[in-house]
């Protein structure tokens, strides 16, 4: 199978038919960050009755030209108003989230009045209908205030609470179950008795990443590079998992077993085997039923890029939703030489403001192979540069792809 172009291969995954999994109800304080699949509506008018908006006295705007204004009565928020009546020349106290009381059209301040012998006596008028709240000026019965397809903030919740819902209906987290593979892996935890021996974070900073955006990681560990035991190890992500995500194994060496267990034994339909991109050229996407298999190389800087590139897009359309990537117009302080003819490339960069304007460059940044994971530490971006585009130089505008 031939290479084929980064917009090919965007084009191939735009085009898979993908069905966003199931719902559920899930308990309001429990689904921050979770996708709404549902549209929250206004059942009633909020405020539901005129509402003073700070402590004061409920009066008849007009009576104001009276100079002073008996007190009738004392109005605490939470009090229960019927019977509550303000007329020609009279006041009712009244505080702050308290229902106006009928006949009252106007809330003065405290700090607008003096107070003698039960009478207010008016310092400084206000203008009629001042500092009550109207109905429906939080929102009105019937409107739309939360749409499906919202993630949820600490906004979103407290509207909901307000609303009395208990348990919203949302969008369950797709599984991506993540495998490395590579008999050089060194699990977490593990001592090392072999020089040769590196320790897995790939696993990890994937599960990170599956949860930033939605997704329920299942950790499946690492597998030695033995076809059958990697056989073995995708035939149980797969019975786990929405998506399957491995690392390592997807080249063109004599223990690259990937590539073959998908095609092979689990007989699965490859979207497409390599991609003229850098990083991860070797990168393959295959669909089983309404799983979906990506395998990423398995350097941890490669495999981190191509996870947001090719996993990320799969994962949000599982929710319902569309990942979009968000690309800066920056200017480049340094120099950039690109590193290959006809491939798209995507380089690790600061990306920060400077004298009002996004301006990128490489301070800090290793030259070297696609393993260098502390390239992504910081304030990060993919300096994104097409096939077809060459060297750049100090003061050019270029687009970066914004992480952060």
């Amino acid at each position: 199978m031939a290479f084929i172009s980064y917009k090919e291969s965007m084009e191939k995954l735009d085009n898979l038919i993908i069905e966003a999994v199931g719902v559920e109800k899930v308990y309001l304080p429990d689904t921050l960050g979770r996708v709404l699949a549902e549209d929250i509506i206004a059942k009633e008018n909020s405020p539901l009755y005129p509402t003073a908006a700070m402590d004061g006295y409920a009066i008849i705007g007009k009576d104001q030209e009276l100079g002073e204004l008996e007190i009738i009565e004392v109005n605490p928020a939470g009090n229960d108003t019927e019977g509550l009546c303000v007329v020609p020349g009279t006041a009712i106290k009244t505080f702050t989230g308290a229902l106006m009381p009928k006949g009252a059209d106007t809330l003065i301040p405290i700090e607008n009045v003096d107070v003698s012998d039960g009478k207010i006596i008016i310092k400084e008028p206000v203008a009629t209908g001042f500092s009550v709240r109207p109905v429906g000026e939080n929102f009105k019965e019937g409107e739309v205030l939360i749409k499906k397809g919202t993630t949820l903030s600490f906004a979103e919740i407290g509207v909901m609470a307000s609303l009395n819902v208990v348990a919203p209906l949302v969008v369950q987290k797709p599984k991506v179950a993540i495998l490395a593979t590579g008999s050089e892996v060194l699990e977490l935890g593990e001592c090392s008795n072999n020089p040769a021996q590196i320790r897995s974070s790939n696993n990890y900073t994937l599960e990170a990443l599956t949860k930033q955006h939605g997704g329920e990681p299942v950790q499946m560990g690492s597998v030695t590079d033995d076809r059958a035991a990697i056989t073995t190890a995708m035939k149980d992500a797969l019975r786990s998992a929405d998506i399957v995500v491995t690392t390592g194994g997807v080249s063109v060496g004599d223990y690259d077993f990937v590539k073959d267990v998908i095609r092979d034994e689990l007989g699965c339909d490859v979207i497409f085997k390599g991609v003229l991109i850098k990083p991860g050229q070797h990168i393959m996407v295959a669909q089983k039923g309404n799983r979906y298999i990506v395998a990423l190389p398995g350097f941890a800087y490669s495999s981190t890029v191509t996870f947001i590139l090719y996993v990320l897009p799969i994962l949000y359309r599982l929710q319902g939703r569309e990942f979009k990537f968000e690309t800066i117009s920056a200017r480049l302080l340094d120099g950039y030489k690109k590193r290959t003819k006809n491939k798209t490339e995507f380089a690790a960069c600061n990306l920060y403001i400077k004298d009002g304007e996004y301006v990128c460059d490489f301070e800090g940044k290793r030259d070297g192979s696609s393993a260098i994971m502390t390239n992504m530490l910081g304030n990060v971006g993919l300096l994104w540069l097409e096939a077809d585009e060459n060297n750049k130089e100090a003061g050019e505008r270029v687009q970066v792809l914004a992480l952060r």
